[in-house]
């Protein structure tokens, strides 16, 4: 307790909370622009951070972390253009509500459901570090393998309208997640003989592509015409205190949800905002609305990919294991200040991780007030004609795609995967699904060989920990529950 409050009296000093402020406002900025991921905005700082106090440096990394969670909701909502690739989720029912004129109320659900996933980490970093650490460490090749297959059956939950598009489109996205080094072997694979392929397709290219250029081509293929109609923002920038009752219970269990899929590395935001949307889904009783604009649509995925933010330090802190590719990067920041992952920086290093944490607490409050204040002036973007947002969406993607590694070769996937992603749009299938099988391909394709290799193909040893069936069992009732809803539905209807 004296460790925790002198954390705060240390991240009440004007320094931290100025650098709180800034990176805050800067992480946002980031986040909304497409192809400015938090990874990329944490890298940008650091250098910055070379000649600043510890505790100063880390809460300004951890600003611009949290902030651009957040601020990947913003374009997601009001353009369908993640800012991030962990507010995909965010942009199937956000963007439907924009439509409907109901923007407002939709950056206001992301904001306050942001708030709770990134309170709620905030509580995990104080009391859960060591034993949820402990069980990161568990996880060896066949339990990722027996992961990423529960991950591929929220497949069943994205897909609303049909299971066998969300599959075929779930079965491409694995197929593109074999492009590169085959992980084993070191053997390239449908590569075509380019060299920028042999680390697997771009993946934020790839995404800019799915959803934002897309967009484009949609927009373009229709006249050109002033939208202010269809999304100008006539609903009031709040939540009614019934809203927030609808959506607390959804952003607390998805806050959890992404604190666990934190911890668990390489997992990252992205895989736990599809479960959070599938969880908020999943227990809302107004199921057919999601897709068409529904709040708990907003608040699942938000909640979820901003509690990744405290979760991944956890093992990052703790083992020296990151979480994902934003806190390998503030390893780097940690080791630059002196800083060893490990028992030392909750003893020796006390004073620093203390003030730390309660800099994250700051971070979020700072982003819940900044996110509420400007959320007006980020609503006016929805007022934008077709005329001007073709291109600057086009303009954005581009400079995006071009932005991650200065790489033509990104730009041109870009253009690729926006062309498949219009006629995958065209012929209703799931983008979602696609980009979730993406992510999980590679996770369980190593964990199944690494498993195979160590126990000399035997293929019990899949089955080997208690781990693996808690996580079978999950993945078993992930795919019933559809069907048992839909039962359960069929005998109200006919009751009724």
């Amino acid at each position: 307790m004296e460790n925790i409050l002198l954390g705060f009296a240390n991240a009440f000093k004007f320094v931290n909370l100025v650098a709180a402020f800034l990176s805050v406002a800067v992480g946002i900025v980031i986040g909304s622009l497409p192809g400015l991921s938090a990874a990329m905005g944490v890298a940008l700082l650091i250098p910055i951070t070379f000649g600043m106090p510890a505790e100063t440096a880390l809460i300004a990394l951890a600003g611009v972390y949290c902030g651009a969670m957040y601020g990947g909701s913003i374009s997601a909502i009001l353009l369908h253009t993640p800012g991030t690739s962990s507010a995909a989720a965010t942009a199937i029912d956000g963007y439907q509500m924009t439509l409907k004129g109901q923007a407002g109320k939709a950056l206001a659900t992301a904001t306050i459901a942001s708030f709770i996933g990134g309170i709620l980490s905030s509580v995990a970093l104080y009391t859960l570090s060591p034993p949820l650490a402990s069980l990161a460490l568990k996880f060896g090749p066949a339990e990722y393998f027996w992961l990423s297959i529960f991950g591929l059956t929220i497949i069943a939950g994205v897909s609303a309208k049909s299971m066998l598009k969300g599959l075929i489109s779930g079965a491409l996205g694995l197929v593109l997640s074999t492009i590169g080094m085959d992980p084993m072997l070191g053997i390239p694979r449908f590569t075509f003989g380019n060299n920028g392929l042999l680390q697997g397709l771009p993946f934020t290219a790839t995404l800019i592509g799915l959803f934002s250029m897309s967009q484009v081509l949609l927009l373009a293929e229709k006249k050109i015409k002033d939208l202010k109609g269809s999304r100008e923002v006539k609903d009031k920038v709040y939540l009614s205190k019934d809203e927030i009752k609808r959506i607390t219970p959804v952003s607390l269990w998805s806050a959890i949800i992404g604190i666990v899929v934190g911890i668990l590395p390489g997992a990252g935001g992205t895989i736990a905002s599809f479960i959070g949307y599938n969880e908020a889904k999943r227990f809302t009783k107004d199921k057919e609305a999601f897709g068409t604009g529904i709040i708990e649509g907003v608040a699942g995925p938000e909640a979820a990919n901003n509690a990744v933010t405290g979760g991944s330090l956890i093992p990052t802190l703790t083992l020296g294991i990151p979480g994902n590719s934003v806190t390998a990067i503030l390893l780097g920041g940690l080791v630059i200040q002196g800083l060893r992952p490990g028992p030392d920086l909750f003893t020796i290093h006390g004073k620093t991780t203390y003030t730390f944490f309660a800099g994250f607490v700051i971070v979020n409050i700072l982003m819940l007030i900044l996110g509420l204040f400007a959320v007006r002036l980020f609503a006016k973007v929805s007022k934008v004609s077709d005329a001007v947002l073709i291109p600057i969406i086009f303009a954005l993607s581009v400079i995006g795609s071009y932005a991650i590694s200065n790489n033509m070769l990104d730009v041109w996937v870009m253009f690729i995967f926006g062309i498949v992603g219009y006629f995958v749009k065209k012929f209703n299938l799931n983008s979602a699904a696609i980009v979730l099988a993406l992510i999980l391909g590679p996770i369980g394709e190593t964990g199944l060989r690494r498993t195979l290799i160590m126990h000399k193909g035997n293929y019990m040893a899949l089955f080997g920990s208690t781990i693996s069936w808690v996580l079978i069992g999950i993945s078993v009732l992930s795919l019933m529950t559809p069907v048992i809803m839909s039962i359960i539905e069929k005998k109200k209807s006919k009751a009724n």
